[in-house]
């Protein structure tokens, strides 16, 4: 997102010395992505933030896969996911590929006796119930129903939980998360016909500047490994950064919707986009106004894409049966489109209270032990008459 942002004190002048008063230098450390090309930010940091103490140790965490080449429309139970005391311990991947691992969070407790980064993944984590607040090295970020949270990978973060009743529904992107080329000017700003703009950003704030040292445990993800690296410094030491590469939220509630007189398709609903997914968020809204609109979708085939749908809240039109928390999977290779009865139902009406999360991969994803606990078996089949 090019959208410049600074907390705390920082010189006025990049790479140059910048003394504490009371004699020393505070450290300097670039935080970037796509190497020394991608958005980047310039944090100064108390202590050096080079200094690893111990790697205690390192353990598998890569997803089980039980369905590696899918032609099957799932539908899986989120709410069925059992809750977990501890943040990462509660998170379930439920579909990966080789761009992202899709799934399902249900954390009891706040994330407060370690520290976490996702060395290879941008984060993108949508708040179904629970409300709090993100902690990052770079600032903090309230969140309630409905934010989604975007952490770019290499942020170190810790989550704190105001509620113990958490649904979290949760992207890992190995690409960096944007939002749509065809939203913005060539310099980055949001243009008119933008379904949201920089006002809409929940941008950090409340930077927390801790002087200590000491252990400092860090779970560090890498390679589908977690690694336990001691720090000797508090990882929160940040005095002040700027830049453009910073976590930041967004409410789908302040998506605008685009509508018209005959129904639209998907990509006037896209929220965010990598070089290998897009994000979707389908928000209340009027239906199409032609005298002989159908404002159910119409069937579609996914030939270059897998859909995943996560459902939020509200009567998602196009579906039956359909409750809070499922997820919808529509593979590449077969047409999908309304359930039976719901392109008549749909007829007349005018408006929707829908919200749901759309996820299209343009490579097919693979099913894992954790999603096929929560598979109801039939979903595949709820399109015959």
């Amino acid at each position: 997102m090019p959208l410049y942002h600074k907390l705390g004190t920082f010189p006025q002048k990049r790479h140059v010395q910048f003394e504490k008063p009371n004699g020393g230098f505070y450290y300097e450390q670039l935080f970037g992505t796509e190497g020394f090309h991608g958005h980047a930010s310039l944090s100064y940091h108390v202590h050096r933030p080079t200094q690893v103490k111990e790697i205690l140790k390192s353990y598998s965490v890569e997803p089980k896969i039980a369905i590696g080449k899918n032609i099957k429309s799932l539908l899986l139970k989120g709410f069925e996911l059992k809750p977990a005391d501890d943040f990462l311990e509660s998170r379930k991947p439920m579909l990966v590929n080789k761009d992202c691992a899709i799934g399902l969070a249900a954390p009891r407790k706040s994330l407060t006796e370690y520290f976490y980064k996702n060395a290879d993944a941008d984060e993108m984590i949508f708040i179904h119930k629970g409300k709090g607040k993100l902690r990052t090295m770079l600032g903090n970020i309230p969140f309630e129903y409905g934010d989604y949270l975007i952490i770019p990978r290499g942020i170190i973060y810790q989550i704190q939980f105001d509620t113990e009743d958490n649904r979290l529904f949760y992207v890992e992107s190995f690409a960096p998360f944007y939002t749509p080329k065809r939203y913005k000017n060539e310099s980055g700003q949001h243009l008119e016909h933008s379904p949201f703009c920089e006002r809409d950003f929940i941008l950090p704030n409340e930077l927390e500047t801790h002087d200590e040292k000491g252990d400092f445990l860090i779970k560090i993800k890498k390679e589908g490994m977690m690694h336990e690296v001691v720090y000797a410094t508090h990882p929160f030491d940040v005095i002040g950064w700027d830049g453009y590469n910073f976590p930041y939220g967004f409410s789908i509630h302040n998506f605008e919707p685009i509508t018209g007189r005959v129904h639209q398709p998907p990509p006037v609903h896209q929220t965010f986009e990598t070089a290998t997914f897009v994000v979707c968020s389908f928000v209340p809204r009027l239906y199409d106004y032609h005298p002989k609109s159908v404002p159910a979708p119409y069937n579609h085939s996914n030939i270059d894409s897998d859909e995943v749908l996560y459902y939020v809240d509200g009567d998602f039109m196009s579906r039956n049966n359909i409750e809070q928390g499922h997820i919808t999977l529509h593979p590449k290779g077969i047409p999908h489109g309304p359930a039976p009865g719901a392109m008549e139902r749909s007829l007349g009406h005018t408006g929707t209270e829908e919200l749901a999360v759309m996820v299209d991969t343009f490579r097919p994803l693979m099913v894992t032990e954790e999603a096929m606990g929560l598979d109801d078996g039939q979903y595949y089949k709820s399109w015959v008459e």
